[in-house]
């Protein structure tokens, strides 16, 4: 690693420091004139670590039909559900968090040197306990690697031996206290578990999470002197964890002693304004309140003003009066020269696009403002843009071309880092598979789905079903095979009310023989029946069983009658003997259309005593279509005396034709 990183240094200079080729024939056009050629070397381009790397990936660009590369490249390895992949990514860096924690433990057996100069990643980090000697330099160092809990426990150190802090150093302690509450945050190197965890924290019901009477307060209460940078630093601390009151209480505090505020504690105001005041009106007053003391401090707003204010109009209920501050504030602030982020959009579609009000196109309006830019992270929530854009497509305008735009100015660039997470991502894909699945052609669909699944994408089980109903309409029995082989990778075969829908697919739809697409299908479906149903029988017998059979009778006679199209006899018996065998326990009956087909397949295979077992089990269980089956069982086997009274003890008489009786008596 060492060698390398040599290597691409050198590399590096040699490129940055060469004169470039064009210049030597200048040189030599230029040598017959009396002026000689004036050589300017470049400055030196800084360059990070991985730009290099960033460069040959330009070059290579993005493929969606590849795995990506935290999985291994191998057709055996990759993960193809949501639960495997999530497992497999957070068990890599289980692995990797583990092997920290050893080193960390053993650090006495890890002194060598991993790479020079020194990374101090790479190092164990220092063990701090109520024995150890500490200095301010301890403390600088614990704030300045974002260490919490260390630098609580250095302070108190300082504190007990006497050690003096500066001024400046407690300020800092008291920033990093209220910016994180006190608790040491998910390091930055972790970056699987921030990709899968991250979305749950944001789905939390907001509530007062700040740690009350702990040091923060302790800090900022023993301060003879308190300047502005401490009320800013306790008041955002507070908003930020929902501590509304004793948040408020401050600001009014800095009013009465004359303090100026910055213009972010001023926005960490307006982002909680909603719990301060109840009712609609008054939470605008209050907005209106915090702008005009702004206003009189001489501060100007920034996009968190513009955000905060924007937050709390998506509280205030109603149609008309959200939309006309919403309006007037996007007014105020282009006046400003204040351009909105992806957030701000998104409250505007929360403002306009609510579920139960009137229909709005300020998505439209919205993208003909940002088509084709490129967008980093100015605010928190500009990861909420896309997913929410995706759902307004979706659910309130059923828009497949405007979803198609959002997507292209997704993939614009580096914009698709604004995404957010895991769950963020699967439920963006979900509106955009959900929508073009229901309003697009199943073909062209299709490309879209083979793009994306399953390296970039797996489908929930409420999209497959969409997808399922999308080919049940299109009558595309084609792509049933490759449909069931994905439902068997991403692990939904174990959803009953998918396995039934395809069932009632390839029931519905028989393969045409003349078609060619059709070939060889009817025994594609048998395999996909016995194999749906062989994966019940698996599932109700594992250690997870619940002590029911695991399958309907309906799913057991669609099963049943695949596998008689197949002319499968010998599976079509499994079934058969499983619904009869285990009927006081199957919930539901089976379509006579699988019994009519098994007692033909009997007929064929001359089977009379399974034939007669088929139509005891509908006699017994009430079907109207007994007295056909049996009429059938009659006229299409040579019976002897015991079988014809069978049959008419179970349906009686009528079942059987006297003529062909006599007939049969006189063969015999």
């Amino acid at each position: 690693m060492h060698n390398l990183c040599k290597s691409l240094y050198r590399l590096r200079l040699h490129t940055c420091h060469r004169k470039p080729a064009f210049q030597h024939v200048l040189a030599a056009n230029q040598s017959t004139t009396a002026e000689p050629e004036k050589i300017i070397i470049p400055r030196r381009i800084e360059r990070g670590p991985t730009d290099i790397l960033m460069a040959l990936s330009g070059t290579v660009g993005f493929d969606p039909t590849a795995p990506h590369f935290k999985y291994h490249d191998d057709p055996y390895l990759i993960p193809t559900s949501n639960a495997n992949k999530r497992t497999f990514a957070l068990a890599q860096e289980a692995g990797r968090k583990a092997a920290n924690w050893i080193r960390q433990e053993n650090a006495k057996l890890f002194q060598h040197q991993e790479a020079d100069p020194p990374i101090q990643a790479f190092a164990p980090t220092m063990v701090y306990s109520e024995e150890s000697q500490v200095e301010e330099t301890d403390l600088q160092s614990l704030i300045d690697r974002v260490e919490v809990k260390d630098a609580i426990l250095v302070y108190g150190l300082l504190t007990k031996n006497g050690i003096a802090i500066s001024d400046e150093l407690k300020q800092r302690l008291l920033e990093l206290l209220c910016f994180y509450n006190h608790e040491d945050t998910l390091p930055e190197q972790l970056i699987e578990e921030r990709w899968f965890r991250q979305g749950t924290v944001g789905r939390e019901r907001q509530r007062k999470t700040w740690k009350d009477f702990e040091l923060a307060e302790q800090l900022f209460h023993a301060i003879e002197t308190k300047r502005p940078e401490h009320y800013c630093a306790l008041i955002r601390g507070m908003a930020r964890f929902f501590q509304v009151e004793k948040a408020w209480a401050l600001y009014q505090e800095t009013i009465e002693k004359g303090i100026e505020l910055d213009t972010n504690t001023y926005n960490s105001l307006l982002l909680i304004a909603s719990f301060l005041r109840e009712s609609y009106d008054k939470r605008w007053d209050l907005v209106c309140e915090v702008m005009s003391s702004m206003k009189q401090q001489g501060l100007r707003p920034n996009l968190g003003t513009l955000n905060g204010v924007l937050q709390t109009i998506t509280t205030i209920g109603g149609y008309n009066h959200p939309r006309t501050y919403a309006l007037k504030t996007l007014a105020e602030f282009k006046q400003l020269g204040i351009e909105p982020s992806l957030a701000s959009w998104y409250y505007l579609l929360v403002i306009f696009c609510r579920e139960r009000g009137p229909v709005s196109h300020v998505l439209h309006d919205i993208m003909n403002e940002i088509e084709g830019k490129h967008f980093t992270v100015q605010d928190p929530k500009d990861t909420f843009f896309f997913v929410t854009a995706m759902d307004v497509c979706r659910n309130h305008l059923n828009d497949k071309e405007l979803a198609k735009r959002v997507n292209q100015l997704l993939h614009l660039g580096e914009n698709y880092n604004l995404i957010g997470d895991s769950y963020k991502e699967s439920i963006y894909y979900r509106h955009y598979f959900t929508l073009l699945a229901t309003t697009e052609p199943l073909e062209s669909f299709l490309e879209t789905y083979h793009l994306l699944v399953p390296n970039v994408y797996i489908p929930e089980p409420s999209v497959m079903e969409d997808i399922l109903r999308s080919v049940e309409m299109s009558s595309a029995i084609e792509h049933v095979p490759l449909l069931w082989s994905h439902m068997v990778q991403f692990d939904h075969t174990g959803r009953e009310n998918l396995v039934n829908l395809l069932l009632h697919i390839m029931t519905s739809n028989p393969p045409t023989s003349g078609e060619p697409r059709h070939a060889d299908l009817g025994q594609s479906f048998a395999n996909i029946a016995w194999e749906a149903w062989k994966r019940q029988e698996d599932r109700a017998a594992g250690p997870r069983a619940t002590g029911t059979t695991g399958i309907s009778g309906q799913m057991l006679g669609d099963v049943l009658l695949l596998c008689c199209r197949a002319n499968d006899y010998e599976k079509a018996v499994a079934v058969f003997t499983k619904l009869s065998k285990e009927q006081n326990t199957i919930v539901g009956d089976p379509r006579v259309d699988g019994l009519r087909e098994f007692v033909g397949q009997c007929i064929t295979n001359g089977a009379p005593s399974v034939a007669i077992q088929c139509l005891q089990y509908c006699s017994e269980n009430g079907f109207p279509e007994a007295v056909e089956l049996g009429r059938q069982i009659f006229n299409g086997f040579t019976l002897d005396q015991n079988q014809i009274s069978k049959i008419r003890s179970l349906v009686g008489a009528e079942a059987v034709n006297p003529v062909v009786q006599e007939n049969q008596e006189k063969k015999e």
